[in-house]
């Protein structure tokens, strides 16, 4: 017997391509914002060409010519990245391919391959941004990928009714979609981030400063982290946020140390003398090994311990967003008795450098007895003499402390914390450097207290026998509404600063406080529900013991209840068909299998007239039926209609077994 010939897939009708090249379109755009320029200009000039080619209904290009674009694009990208693989690479091929698949679509099956491509490389997105536009972006390429096979599979329609028919699908699935987001077990760490590139573009502290090291910082306007206070908080000028500490001085830089976890012999001995606060840091990503705690905190997170210089430090850098919680004192004493190794260092200078400092910091040391009045007369110095705060100060050189005391004269917290503790040291009090951040705003939409990174600070301890490590902040002599008010009452009006932190428009303040809250609950409670999160909700609804067995089983019960919810609502939102409808269907799933489909918008006599122009050997046939069911199922029908209409059914069978296998095969 011989075998039937294979027939060809079926074609691409022509008004479908708009819709796959929105896809396209919609699923690569956003990765124009961290493709390389040429890679961007050659992929929008291929959707161009393609759009051009469907417009004037040109030829598609050759094969050859295609191959030849992927080996010279291929090439250019391992060329860029020095590989093809790792995320970068991997997102720049994927765009790459999808600006080159629609050139070759042909059948419904590249049509396909666009779309299940256009749903994969979704996800890439979540690579680079996490964000709730992201997530707004993402949900609407959803729709149009819906929208996209809805129009491949049911034909020409409205472009409303194809969008609301994606719209409906895709609410049906939200119930499953937030039972599998409740219960599915989470894993540790970000879903969405490669090792290779967990840590690229985090920003923050560092554990060195040089003179001009935080005026970068303190010109963002980026949020460094969040704060949930259990009650209400301290006062402005007591919130100083502690974060690394630097120890050692070269003459131009001060480091922090290279200590690990402190083994718990070493914990500070912390004496609080007043109100204690209990709360809750949401942390920005910072690629360090350091928390921030309001100073000084007197119980850690689990998993952290202090350094010998009072850090919140944790095993592994930070390169998610955290959450932890802290209590902490405002009024405390610390560390009355200090090891000798430690206020050795904290004495040390490198010499040679700053010989002017030298000099004044040893007269004090002559005139006065006690560190405590060496150190109210450094903060005099400062108070009495014209020291300008500003983030616009000059250049200093190889003795910077000098320059900047008895020359230039105009800095930011950083110089005046540098140049105190090495007075200090000077004149033999032991002393160093903390940096962190100082201050914060409460938004009022949420409650939470937010730290920016233009928040950023730097200030001074010194050791004083009896009374061990007492905070100084030179800046306050200089400057007191920075810490009483915050860093925008203490610049000049020409001094750059973000435009977020000078706001001070009533509306425009409410909408960034708005969208902050907004941004702040998307990270809490999606991007921030992690295992410890999940088992807390899940035990507010019952689950005593969330474990993997018991999330299982729970997600496996609710998707089922949710099926059986959805499959209720659709049977009972299902039409009863008459019998002229079900004859008529019938007669219209002939056609469709000689390639002729009928649209969901399109009435019966609207169908036969368009089969009469396209397919006219079945038009005449086609017209008896549609008048058949359009009396029938208007009422102005005799009930022998019915059996004339079936009877169109059959010989619609014969009449499509005599025509040429090419037109059985066509779509």
């Amino acid at each position: 017997m011989a075998s039937r010939p294979a027939k060809p897939p079926p074609s691409l009708e022509h008004a479908a391509i708009p819709w796959l090249l929105a896809v396209a379109f919609a699923t690569a755009a956003p990765h124009a914002a961290h493709l390389p320029l040429w890679i961007t200009l050659l992929v929008g000039s291929a959707f161009l060409w393609r759009g051009w080619l469907w417009q004037q209904n040109g030829r598609m290009p050759p094969r050859w010519l295609l191959a030849l674009l992927v080996f010279f694009g291929s090439a250019g990208i391992a060329w860029q990245f020095h590989t093809l693989f790792g995320r970068d690479a991997g997102v720049a091929l994927l765009v790459f391919f999808m600006a080159l698949k629609p050139m070759e679509m042909r059948t419904r099956r590249d049509a396909m391959v666009v779309i299940m491509l256009g749903f994969f490389l979704l996800l890439t997105h979540y690579f680079y941004s996490q964000s709730i536009p992201t997530g707004i972006w993402l949900l609407a390429s959803t729709t149009l990928l819906t929208a996209a096979l809805i129009r491949l599979h049911g034909g020409p329609q409205p472009v409303g009714a194809i969008l609301r028919y994606a719209g409906l699908l895709l609410a049906q699935a939200i119930p499953f979609m937030l039972i599998v987001f409740l219960l599915f077990p989470r894993i540790s760490g970000p879903l969405w981030g490669l090792p290779q590139d967990a840590y690229s573009g985090l920003t923050g502290l560092s554990d060195k400063m040089s003179p001009g090291s935080l005026n970068n910082l303190i010109q963002s306007g980026a949020i460094a982290f969040r704060v949930q206070f259990s009650g209400d908080p301290p006062k402005q000028s007591q919130l100083y946020w502690r974060g690394p500490v630097l120890n050692d001085y070269d003459g131009q830089t001060w480091r922090g140390q290279t200590n690990t976890l402190q083994r718990p012999s070493q914990t500070p001995v912390i004496e609080a003398r007043g109100k204690t606060y209990s709360y809750v840091t949401t942390l920005e990503p910072h690629n360090q090994r350091w928390l921030l705690a309001l100073d000084l905190p007197v119980s850690l997170p689990d998993g952290s311990a202090f350094s010998p210089t009072f850090e919140t430090r944790i095993r592994e850098p930070l390169v998610s967003r955290g959450r932890y919680a802290f209590t902490s004192t405002v009024d405390f004493v610390v560390n009355r008795q200090e090891t000798p190794g430690l206020l050795k260092q904290a004495l040390h200078l490198p010499p040679g450098f700053n010989p002017l400092s030298r000099e004044l910091a040893n007269e004090w040391r002559s005139e006065f007895k006690s560190p405590e009045q060496i150190s109210i007369a450094a903060l005099r110095f400062f108070r009495q003499e014209a020291f300008f705060y500003t983030l616009q100060p000059p250049l200093l050189g190889e003795h910077a402390v000098d320059e900047f005391l008895f020359t230039t004269r105009r800095g930011f917290c950083e110089h005046f914390a540098s140049a105190y503790v090495f007075l200090m040291r000077a004149a033999g009090v032991p002393s160093r450097v903390v940096t962190g951040y100082q201050g914060g705003e409460i938004n009022p939409v949420d409650g939470y207290l937010t730290v920016r990174q233009s928040d950023a600070h730097a200030w001074a301890e010194i050791w004083l026998a009896e009374q061990g490590w007492v905070r100084v902040d030179p800046t306050a002599a200089i400057a007191p509404s920075r810490i009483e008010q915050g860093i925008n009452a203490a610049l000049p009006s020409g001094d750059p600063l973000p435009a977020l932190v000078r706001i001070d428009t009533n509306w425009l303040r409410t909408l960034r406080n708005r969208w902050e809250a907004a941004n702040n609950a998307w990270n809490q409670w999606v991007l921030g529900y992690n295992p410890e999160r999940q088992r807390d909700v899940l035990s507010r609804l019952g689950l005593s013991e969330p474990d993997w067995r018991n999330m299982t089983a729970a997600l496996a019960t609710l998707c089922g209840i949710t099926l059986l919810i959805v499959t209720l609502w659709t049977l009972k939102r299902r039409k009863v068909l008459t019998p002229a409808q079900c004859a008529w269907q019938r007669f219209c799933f002939r056609l469709k299998r000689v390639g002729i489909v009928r649209a969901d918008w399109e009435g019966p006599l609207a169908f036969a007239a368009r089969v009469a122009r396209e397919h006219p050997e079945f038009g005449v046939l086609t017209s008896k039926a549609a008048g058949h069911f359009a009396d029938l199922h208007y009422g102005t029908g005799r009930p022998e209609q019915l059996q004339q209409l079936k009877q169109c059914t059959r010989s619609l069978a014969h009449l499509a077994k005599r025509q040429p296998s090419s037109r059985r095969n066509r779509n």
